[in-house]
């Protein structure tokens, strides 16, 4: 954050949502909405870098082999103005020291592999609150797995995280991804499945909330049964993601939007606007950011800031 940008009205206002934190989380907050192209506007374009722990290096980085140095990723977001910089233990270490007060960082702090077939998803711990304070981190980042046979465990050791982060001033960022058990593979993006996951998270005490963009369909026999009784509007995108923000405390927390894999633009762009005009606050955009060459990369991002900053329709 610059020292001469001063902290606008609705960043005011977003801080005021946390009240009972330490100044120390709001102060990493404040960050986080005050840095990159979009700071002052509540809005947030994100770069992770997860995926090679996640996928692999080939599938994640071979598409331009540019993503194989660490220190390409972080260069890519703060050249392109994002928010913040989101990446494992090894990533956030090659790239801290060369971008230090350059882009907020967040330490992902668990992680898993795509060697492990089967259903029970669950992730290792792969990196600590102490690591992301040594790396001058302003957040840290934790996946749950809501619906999966280790959700409850997930949670567990979420609080415990959580609890440490903000005793330390660090601010919490969750991705809340349902999957597993009896979800089917549509009911991991569904509208009732996506706000249940928003909510977990919220009541986990997360500061942001990170989930995927929901799709009309309704897993469960019993939230259909409420949706339809109450006509709760789901028609289109921004109905979705309206409907989302209102499921994570009436908006009071951040909710951010995973980019997902890579696919076509005008999809992409068109599931920013309807995030924007849905009051979300934001994306979390890796794969279609770094496998692209950096030309490409940096116009792609700066079509998404300016789709969030209202300067592109």
């Amino acid at each position: 954050m610059s020292g001469s940008l001063r902290i606008t009205k609705r960043v005011e206002e977003i801080l005021g949502y946390y009240q009972s934190e330490v100044p120390g989380v709001r102060a990493h907050l404040a960050r986080l909405l005050m840095s990159g192209r979009l700071a002052g506007t509540g809005r947030l374009v994100i770069l992770p870098v997860d995926q090679g722990f996640e996928h692999g290096p080939a599938r994640s980085f071979a598409p331009n082999p540019s993503g194989y140095n660490p220190l390409y990723h972080v260069e890519l977001g703060i050249e392109a103005g994002c928010n913040a910089y989101a990446a494992p233990l090894g990533f956030i270490e090659a790239g801290a020291a060369e971008c230090a007060g350059q882009i907020p960082l967040i330490l992902k702090l668990n992680n898993s592999d795509s060697l492990l077939s089967g259903d029970d998803y669950n992730q290792a711990v792969t990196g600590s609150v102490q690591d992301a304070l040594r790396l001058g981190c302003c957040a840290v980042g934790y996946t749950i797995y809501p619906g999966s046979a280790y959700s409850q465990e997930m949670y567990e050791h979420l609080r415990e995280i959580a609890l440490e982060a903000k005793s330390v001033g660090l601010a919490v960022v969750v991705w809340s991804y349902p999957r597993g058990g009896r979800l089917t593979k549509a009911g991991e993006t569904a509208i009732d499945v996506v706000c249940y996951a928003a909510q977990i998270a919220a009541q986990l005490g997360a500061h942001v909330v990170k989930v995927k963009v929901p799709t009309d369909h309704i897993e469960q026999a019993e939230a259909k049964k409420v949706y339809e009784a109450e006509n709760i509007p789901i028609k289109t995108p921004a109905d979705r993601i309206r409907h989302v923000v209102q499921s994570t405390f009436d908006g009071r927390r951040i909710v951010i939007f995973s980019g997902g894999a890579k696919g076509a633009d005008e999809k992409i762009f068109d599931e920013i606007r309807a995030i924007r005009d849905g009051g979300g606050f934001g994306s979390i955009i890796g794969r279609n950011s770094f496998q692209r060459s950096k030309p490409d990369a940096l116009t792609f991002l700066e079509t998404c800031i300016k789709l969030y900053a209202g300067e592109m329709a």
